[in-house]
């Protein structure tokens, strides 16, 4: 209570302070977003008032200076997550190909004059230095290729007020450069070692070096380095065998090893088997050191949870952005290799620093474009399920998206618009991560339409279908600021445009494209229809956990589904269950019941199924001889306000089933095959037909 108090405190006082700043300054804000200028609780409450003529452009800075207070609030964010560790990438090129990280086929590596330069690099820092950062981490691709990364440090180390900076490298060059690293001022290494053996390593990074690696570790806990982290991500099938002895390593020497979650990244090919969770890898090495046990975390804002085996030196950590996500202590922001801002590792919207920076903005018009970005950062991220199919950059260039990603070119110009006329297309936004609230809603409850008749809007010429799918999957926003009465008029919903505009935009909120929906239907898709929300799985909530669909709002009425399944029993099988001479009595008999009782309890079956009163079971077998198999239809109907579906597919299923059990004495060499829904009628989405 007394932190939200604070935030909201220091969100009044931010507009105090915004009103008493000349109009010039407080202009770009826009529709006022959430990080103003540093404004702090208490000691913000008590500015003295001052008219704006009074306070000149000459000594903003001053004014600013006078009245900052412990931590920025551009750096600060609507849930009161105050972001003090940035990470830098320093290159996207890496010496390393792993395959979890860079794409099978590699990556178009950005151009080198479009990549942030030395000193952009050291004027960014100093920047989000001054308004808080005390952390820097600089990633790469590989860092430690870049020629001057020494330089950098030993620039970055001259900053006041900045305590710590660290690298993550992939250790291949870290023995030779790392005396020279410390004594520029680097004091926290984190080194990539995903497997002990070498011949595994070899595969995972396509490329030797594991025993530059090791030298590399050896030579940081040499120069005092405590604790070296060793990062290790852990995958199902390729190294999961390995955490023992991972954990052994921390028994002589002050290793932290962290074992991290395999993460979906565009190009990885991430898929949920791969995943080893937390939990399961904790279990895992509790079965060999039972006694494991947690340690206290030191920082709010850790991302690790810590155990270790008691008299062991080092310790071991778990960093579980899939399965348990630390989005609410979350302090990290990133800038890309080519000058991104990016405020959540698996989000897509991006604000470009360095076009700003090239553009000559000042220091002031640079805090406004971070903070508008840090005020827009979403309570936490999509949750695995949602984030394995979002478009996002390969790993390798997060922390270097790819340049096909459009970028936010201003932070500040973050309303839905239209063009008048020409579409320019380096100036597209994202609507989940940069609409105005007003707009967001209305473009998430409607299905939107570029209509060739009313001048701004975007015609299909205009727009690439590849740039549609692939990168927005989101809606015809360009940066003229129109304002919304003119976008409402360039707007018209699905229902009333007549049906030979031009239908372009559709179902963007239910995040399916058009090419997959094609797909789904074997076919395409007649002109005007559109994807609806019910083409996303609607069993899984935001966060990717499992959800039981609300129906209580639902108008009862009457839903029938038929479902089928055959069983293949062989020729002599067959012949028994014909003449019914099984020893277990009348096969279709039992059967035909068994699967009346399936389908009344398929709710106890099925975890997120609803109870359904059922007014009908119809259970019919037969016997097809040509194939000598048993052919089953399954009957549901009830009354309600959900189908029936899953219960005529569970009565054949089980009905499938016994018939298997049944004969099974007789025969294993049976097939259940063809278990389909053949038909339902009544509900929201229509009736189906199987042709």
């Amino acid at each position: 209570m007394a932190a939200a108090l604070g935030v909201a405190r220091a969100q009044r006082a931010r507009r105090c302070l915004l009103l008493q700043l000349p109009g010039a300054f407080r202009a770009p804000l826009g529709r006022g977003c959430r990080s103003g200028v540093p404004a702090r609780q208490q000691q913000a409450l008590a500015v003295p008032s001052a008219s704006a003529e009074e306070i000149t452009s000459a000594r903003r800075k001053g004014f600013l200076a006078e009245h900052a207070a412990p931590f920025s609030a551009f750096l600060t964010d609507g849930f009161g997550r105050q972001h003090n560790y940035l990470r830098i990438s320093l290159t996207e090129k890496c010496n390393l190909r792993c395959q979890y990280c860079m794409p099978e086929e590699g990556v178009q590596l950005t151009p080198k004059s479009e990549l942030l330069s030395t000193q952009e690099i050291i004027t960014l820092a100093r920047l989000f230095v001054k308004e808080g950062v005390d952390k820097i981490r600089l990633t790469g691709g590989e860092p430690l290729i870049r020629p001057d990364v020494i330089d950098i440090i030993a620039q970055m180390r001259k900053l006041e007020g900045l305590q710590t900076i660290a690298v993550t490298t992939n250790g291949i060059n870290l023995a030779r450069l790392l005396p020279r690293l410390k004594e520029a001022g680097l004091n926290a290494i984190n080194i990539s070692l995903d497997t002990l053996v070498p011949a595994k390593f070899e595969f995972i990074v396509r490329r030797k070096g594991f025993h530059k690696v090791m030298e590399g570790i050896q030579k940081a806990l040499e120069l005092g380095y405590d604790p070296v982290k060793v990062n290790c991500v852990v995958m199902r099938g390729l190294n999961e065998d390995e955490l023992v002895d991972f954990v052994a390593l921390t028994e002589k020497q002050p290793l932290d090893v962290r074992f991290i979650e395999y993460m979906p990244f565009d190009g990885n090919k991430w898929n949920f088997r791969k995943m080893v969770s937390y939990k399961e890898m904790l279990d895992t090495i509790k079965q060999k050191w039972p006694e494991l046990e947690k340690v206290p975390c030191e920082e709010a804002s850790s991302t690790a949870k810590a155990y270790k085996v008691p008299h062991f030196q080092g310790q071991v950590s778990f960093i579980t952005s899939m399965s348990e996500h630390f989005c609410g202590s979350c302090n990290r922001l990133r800038i890309t290799a080519d000058g991104n801002l990016k405020v959540c590792l698996f989000g897509n919207a991006e604000v470009s620093l360095r076009d700003h920076l090239r553009s000559n903005a000042s220091e002031e018009e640079l805090v406004q474009i971070i903070g508008a970005a840090v005020g827009r950062k979403k309570k936490q991220h999509a949750g695995m399920f949602n984030i394995s199919q979002m478009k996002n950059r390969p790993m390798i260039l997060i922390e270097a998206a790819s340049r096909s990603f459009p970028l936010l070119q201003d932070a500040l110009q973050d309303r839905a618009c239209l063009n008048d006329g020409s579409h320019r297309t380096g100036h597209w936004l994202t609507p989940r991560a940069s609409l105005s609230k007003q707009m967001g809603k209305t473009f998430q409850k409607n299905v939107f339409i570029g209509h060739p008749a009313l001048p701004g809007t975007c015609s299909t010429g205009q727009l690439a279908a590849g740039i549609l799918q692939a990168q927005l999957r989101s809606h015809c926003i360009c940066q003229k600021n129109l304002s919304l009465t003119l976008a409402a008029k360039c707007l018209r919903t699905g229902t009333s445009i007549p049906q030979q505009a031009f239908h372009m935009i559709r179902g963007i909120h239910s995040g399916v494209t058009r090419s997959e929906a094609e797909e789904k239907n074997q076919g395409p898709l007649p002109s005007g229809q559109f994807l609806s929300a019910s083409d996303r799985l609607t069993h899984i909530d935001q966060e990717g956990r499992a959800s039981m669909v609300d129906v209580g709002r639902k108008l009862d009425s009457e839903r029938t589904a038929v479902a089928s399944a055959v069983v293949r029993l062989g020729e002599k099988a067959f012949a028994l269950v014909q003449q019914n001479q099984m020893k277990k009595g009348d096969v279709l008999a039992v059967a035909q019941i068994a699967g009346i009782q399936g389908a009344k309890l398929t709710s106890q079956l099925i975890p997120l199924c609803h109870n359904v009163p059922l007014s009908l079971v119809d259970v019919s077998l037969s016997l097809d001889e040509r194939r000598h198999a048993v052919v089953i239809q399954a009957l549901c109907r009830t009354y309600g306000k959900t189908g029936v579906e899953m219960e005529a597919l569970t009565a054949a299923s089980l009905a499938a089933l016994t018939v298997y059990d049944m004969c099974k004495a007789v025969t294993h060499d049976m097939v259940i095959e063809e278990v389909k829904l053949l038909s339902k009628k009544g509900g929201q989405r229509g009736d189906f037909q199987r042709g």
